[in-house]
């Protein structure tokens, strides 16, 4: 049910310089219950972004003019909107790049109809509250440690300073992950599943580029308080004191 609704109410955004290929997905797309709108270039997109509410962008790496690694960087600027890259298969320098810039999954090409309709269900199902946030509210919105603040209901993140701190949903995911299950090793497997992150091939650094993402805003400067912790050969350990309140 939960599926279906998002289906129905999801705005996509599939930019795509192939007309052909563009033209394949979004009918695909439309035939599933989405809302899409095609973009052939960056130009279009911001056009679409600026015109109505989008839940997701399908992004192809290889375009005219602004590339698609240049459009994820300059879309994480302004907005939290979920992406899903579109590379060459075998490319893994883009989906890394990607990833470091923002994006929420990737789909390397030629994919299956199936594989992206399941992926783009799986990045929509993570941008929505997810049910430990909801359940977590009966106890309190906020998970607190070493001075931040993580708000479940609105997945917001403030800092010490009270500054808020902007996440991806596939940060936010990762860093709900570590906040229920403080002091404790994750592999990397175990940090995948609990993020609910379904990354195609799956590669041990998807995750490690995500942890990368987080400790740049959680531990911003030399000095900053250890937060999360490698442990050499078997994953992290989120190291803080968890409370709610």
């Amino acid at each position: 049910m939960a599926a279906d609704i998002i289906a129905h109410e999801a705005h996509i955004v599939v930019v795509e310089d192939d007309g052909e290929m563009r033209t394949l997905i979004a009918k695909f797309l439309r035939q599933n219950g989405y809302r899409v709108t095609g973009a052939r270039d960056g130009r279009e997109m911001w056009e679409t972004l600026s015109n109505a509410p989008v839940d997701l962008i399908l992004l192809d790496v290889m375009l005219p003019g602004q590339s698609g690694l240049d459009l994820t960087r300059a879309l994480r600027a302004k907005t939290r909107v979920p992406i899903i890259m579109v590379t060459a298969r075998g490319d893994e320098t883009d989906r890394i790049v990607g990833l470091e810039l923002g994006a929420d999954d990737y789909i390397p090409k030629p994919f299956s109809r199936l594989e992206l309709l399941a992926r783009i269900r799986a990045v929509l199902r993570r941008a929505q509250p997810i049910e430990e946030a909801r359940l977590a509210g009966a106890a309190g919105d906020r998970i607190l440690f070493a001075g931040w603040s993580l708000d479940t209901r609105r997945r917001e993140l403030t800092a010490p300073d009270t500054s808020i701190v902007d996440l991806s949903s596939g940060e936010y995911d990762m860093l709900l992950a570590f906040c229920e299950h403080p002091q404790r090793v994750l592999t990397r497997d175990q940090l995948l599943d609990l993020a609910r992150n379904r990354v195609s091939d799956s590669i041990d650094r998807s995750v490690d580029v995500m942890v990368s993402r987080l400790r740049r805003k959680v531990e911003p400067t030399d000095d900053s308080p250890a937060i999360i912790k490698t442990i050499r050969g078997a994953g992290y350990m989120f190291i803080p004191a968890v409370t709610r309140g």
